[in-house]
C-alpha cells in the first residue's frame, strides 16, 4: 500500500512515512517526524520536528503536535512527543515537545482526544483515556490509562491521576486524583467510584465493594485520614492489589491528593 499525499501539503523527504500514510490538504510534515503505518491527517495539520506517531492514528484539521514547549525555561533543547497507536486526535489540537534535553511529551493508545485540546511539555497521558472539549492539561501532568475527562476541565501542573478516573466537566484538578474514582465539585472532591467505568473495565463486584470499603476506611470519620493511612500502609499485605496501588498512588503524592467529599 503507498502513501497517499495531497499535492498542497508539504512533507519533507526527511520524513518517514509508514505504509499506507494519508496526507491530506495544506498539512506540514517537518524533517524530523516518523508517522506509522494506515495513519491519516486531514486538512491544515501541522507536525514538528521531533515527532513520533504510532500505526493507524486519525489527526484532525488544524491541530499542531511537536511545537515548541510554552515554558519559560525553555532553551531549544531537542525534546520529543510521542504517540501511540490508534489513537482519535480531533480538530484544534496543540501537543507540545517536552521541557529538557531528551524529555517526552507522550500519548498512549487507543485514545480519544476532542476539539480543542491542550496537552502541554512533559504530559504523559495512559492508554484508553478519553478528553472531551477544551480540556487543558498544564506541565508534567501525569494520566492513568481508561480515564475520562468532561469537557473544559483544568488540571494544574505536576498533577497526577490515576487509572479509571472520571473528572467532571468544567472542575479545577489542583490536586492528585487516586485510581478509580470519579471527581467533581468545586472546590475538588472525589465523589464515588467510578463503577460504570471499572464494570466496563472488567472489575468484578467483590473487587470493587473492596476497593470503596478501603475509601470509606481511609475518609472515615472515626479517625483522622492520617491516622487510618498510616494503619493502611502498616497492613498494606492485608489488601488486594488495586488497593496496595491506591496505597502507594497516595504515598507517591507531592501536591497532596484530593479529598473524599461525600
Amino acid at each position: 500500500m503507498s502513501v497517499n499525499i495531497h499535492p498542497t501539503a508539504i512533507v519533507s523527504p526527511e520524513a518517514e512515512l509508514g505504509d499506507g500514510v494519508s496526507i491530506g490538504p495544506f498539512c506540514i510534515i517537518a524533517p524530523k517526524v516518523k508517522i506509522g503505518a494506515g495513519t491519516e491527517l486531514l486538512a491544515y495539520v501541522s507536525i514538528h520536528d521531533y515527532v513520533t506517531i504510532g500505526d493507524n492514528c486519525k489527526i484532525c484539521e488544524y491541530t499542531a503536535i511537536g511545537g515548541d514547549p510554552q515554558d519559560h525555561g525553555f532553551k531549544g533543547e531537542v525534546s520529543y512527543v510521542r504517540i501511540g497507536n490508534n489513537n482519535l486526535i480531533r480538530e484544534n489540537v496543540t501537543i507540545n515537545r517536552a521541557t529538557g534535553e531528551g524529555n517526552e511529551t507522550v500519548v498512549g493508545n487507543d485514545c480519544f482526544i476532542m476539539d480543542g485540546v491542550h496537552f502541554a511539555h512533559n504530559v504523559h497521558v495512559g492508554d484508553y483515556v478519553t478528553v472531551a472539549n477544551k480540556v487543558g492539561l498544564s506541565g508534567f501532568v501525569q494520566v492513568g490509562s481508561h480515564t475520562v475527562f468532561g469537557g473544559m476541565a483544568g488540571v494544574h501542573q505536576f498533577v497526577r491521576i490515576g487509572e479509571y478516573c472520571m473528572i467532571g466537566g468544567l472542575y479545577r484538578v489542583v490536586k492528585d486524583v487516586p485510581h478509580y474514582v470519579l471527581a467533581s465539585g468545586e472546590p475538588l472532591r472525589l465523589t464515588g467510584l467510578n463503577k460504570v467505568g471499572l464494570e466496563r473495565g472488567g472489575f468484578d463486584a467483590d473487587t470493587r465493594r473492596a476497593i470503596l470499603k478501603f475509601y470509606r476506611e481511609i475518609y472515615s470519620k472515626e479517625k483522622s485520614f492520617t491516622e487510618a493511612f498510616t494503619e493502611a500502609v502498616n497492613n498494606r499485605d492485608k489488601y488486594i492489589p488495586e488497593i496496595q496501588r491506591i496505597i502507594d498512588f497516595y504515598e507517591g503524592t507531592k501536591r497532596g491528593v484530593t479529598f473524599w467529599g461525600i
